[in-house]
């Protein structure tokens, strides 16, 4: 009885332990792509964006918030847009309104993904949480912070059309072999 006790516990103990390893390879795993995407969206922030007002519109910022929101979830795709936003802004190439677009459109991407399971879902909540919301949302952010005196549709359009492409063009990339190798990895 002794020795069955002390197998059941042995086994017991490299079970947790594989499952330990497994856990860490997927974190570290999350974090690197995760960094990735953030490398990638920070430096190409100043080569694709287009120019509309007071704002910058990038659709490589919202097609890594749908590739983001697929991978890695909700909690990764928002906070890849948030750090993306911050690094932007300490280069100089964002603003204060890159913060409620990016964010609030990763996060409903990625909680529609959850939610769904299907690529175009992520990609109506990054179109939806971005143009629509992210819209607004900046809106508040420049008429109280900035001083702008734009109507409340003004920012609407440009993110809108901004959010569509970059959504499109993460729903190509991800629909690619490459990417939907890792989403299975990353899924089960």
């Amino acid at each position: 009885m002794m020795m069955y006790n002390i197998m059941v516990i042995e086994f017991s103990v490299v079970f947790i332990r594989i499952q330990i390893e497994r856990m860490l390879n997927m974190q570290i795993r999350k974090l690197t792509t995760a960094a990735l995407l953030i490398a990638i969206g920070t430096l190409s922030a100043h080569l694709v964006y287009i120019p509309v007002g007071v704002s910058r519109c990038f659709p490589v910022q919202h097609a890594i918030n749908v590739i983001g929101a697929v991978m890695l979830g909700p909690d990764y795709a928002l906070a890849i847009a948030f750090i993306i936003s911050c690094l932007r802004n300490m280069f100089g190439t964002g603003s204060l309104l890159a913060f409620p677009g990016s964010m609030i459109g990763a996060l409903l991407a990625g909680l529609l993904y959850a939610r769904f399971k299907n690529i175009p879902s992520a990609m109506f909540g990054e179109v939806f949480g971005t143009g629509i919301l992210g819209g607004f949302a900046a809106w508040i952010i420049a008429t109280t912070l900035l001083g702008s005196k734009a109507a409340a549709w003004f920012f609407v359009p440009p993110f809108l059309v901004s959010t569509i492409g970059g959504s499109i063009i993460a729903g190509i990339l991800l629909k690619s072999s490459v990417f939907q190798t890792q989403i299975c990895k990353d899924n089960k």
